[in-house]
């Protein structure tokens, strides 16, 4: 079968989508089309064409199955997946799951409606709110595959309680470390390392090559992606990859993209003072909306900074590509390619963005290539509006 992911609704996924397609969104310990190919072994993505050249885009051939990317997999629906016909789309009510064509086009389909349970990203916030049932999801996965991700239990060399296990790949490094998996597994990735004095609770997710630093608390539903350095405080919270947040400071229910650094004691609010639910910007709307939730974070889209001490306020959607310093609070919507903070924001002009983007990939041995360059200048393009810039 020829497996295409769609994106359906790009806007309500910025900033995170604005640089990927969402099909490689990581929730749990694998990227949505990570997943898919678990099921289905090579999977293409159809997403906007400035990120045709970077990301693995479409492979039409005369039979398709197309699966909406914010659909995430399980053995029921992979099932009704598979008994679709040519010319059927799957549907559970008004929510469109797959459907089989030669072409993108639902045109004269006949519906088949779902019979299946199945989690599916409705809104950006499900990333976090999803991603504890989704890492248990994935390393049972992982673990059903005889595969080169086998994994081993951890050695005796940590305190542990707790009844699910802590798994961890070749490489992985963590000693005298207190680990409390009485609520949900963990998995350590290959050559992480975990330093001495950390307390993590499961369900939790580390992804190859990242470190947690001295001493650092990580709660449940946390996934910390490739190539990360974390420390401090961090609660159910998603970071895509290759991203920092070094020193103390409490992170929440938050997203952070990839090439982002959070300043040393950088906080951000999870819950409001009056306890109501979050209302976050929404750039599908143009406005604000309840995310229906009572606790939600910081929403950071990729290449974006702040400084030392920064502090961010419930429910903040940070851009692509921002650079955020200064004392108080900014506001809690920070259009891409922005400079500033409370005081208020300038542009953050591209010569200067691109020379620190390539200092910072470099140091992860990162080409900062002329297609990455053709994607971000895209984005500066598509936001201009926000920043009131012609």
């Amino acid at each position: 079968m020829n497996i295409i992911l769609f994106d359906n609704k790009r806007e309500d996924f910025y900033p995170l989508s604005l640089t990927r397609p969402i099909a490689e969104f990581r929730l749990g310990v694998l990227t949505i089309k990570e997943k898919w190919e678990s099921y289905f072994g090579s999977v293409s993505t159809f997403s906007n064409d400035y990120l045709a050249e970077k990301f693995n885009t479409k492979k039409i051939k005369e039979d398709n199955i197309w699966i909406n990317s914010q659909l995430l997999p399980s053995k029921d629906i992979v099932t009704e997946i598979k008994s679709l016909r040519v010319g059927e789309v799957l549907k559970k009510e008004s929510i469109m799951l797959a459907f089989r064509n030669s072409e993108f086009s639902l045109d004269e389909l006949n519906n088949v409606e779902s019979n299946s349970d199945f989690s599916f990203l409705s809104s950006i916030s499900d990333i976090f709110s999803l991603n504890g049932e989704e890492i248990i999801a994935d390393i049972a996965l992982i673990n059903s595959q005889n595969n080169e991700r086998s994994l081993q239990e951890i050695t005796d060399s940590n305190i542990k309680s707790g009844k699910f296990p802590v798994y961890f790949e070749q490489g992985a490094t963590i000693e005298n470390c207190y680990i409390n998996s009485s609520e949900g597994p963990i998995y350590i990735g290959k050559n992480v390392h975990i330093m001495q004095g950390s307390m993590l609770r499961g369900p939790f997710a580390i992804c190859e090559n990242s470190v947690v630093k001295m001493g650092a608390k990580i709660y449940g539903g946390t996934t910390i992606g490739p190539f990360c350095k974390v420390g401090g405080e961090i609660n159910n919270s998603v970071f895509f990859g290759y991203s920092s947040k070094v020193h103390d400071g409490f992170l929440g229910n938050s997203i952070i993209g990839q090439w982002c650094n959070l300043g040393a004691d950088t906080n951000n609010s999870n819950l409001k003072n009056n306890y109501d639910d979050v209302k976050i910007w929404n750039y599908g709307s143009q406005s604000f909306l309840q995310t229906g939730l009572q606790f939600c974070g910081l929403i950071m889209g990729d290449h974006s900074k702040c400084g030392i001490n920064t502090m961010f306020n419930t429910g903040t959607v940070v851009g692509v590509g921002a650079n955020i310093f200064g004392s108080g609070f900014p506001r809690n919507f920070i259009p891409s390619f922005s400079w500033g903070g409370n005081s208020g924001f300038t542009i953050h002009k591209l010569e200067k963005f691109f020379s620190t983007a390539e200092k910072v990939m470099k140091r992860r041995s990162i080409l900062f290539s002329d297609m990455d360059k053709k994607v971000l200048l895209e984005v500066y393009n598509m936001t201009k509006r926000y920043r009131n810039e012609k």
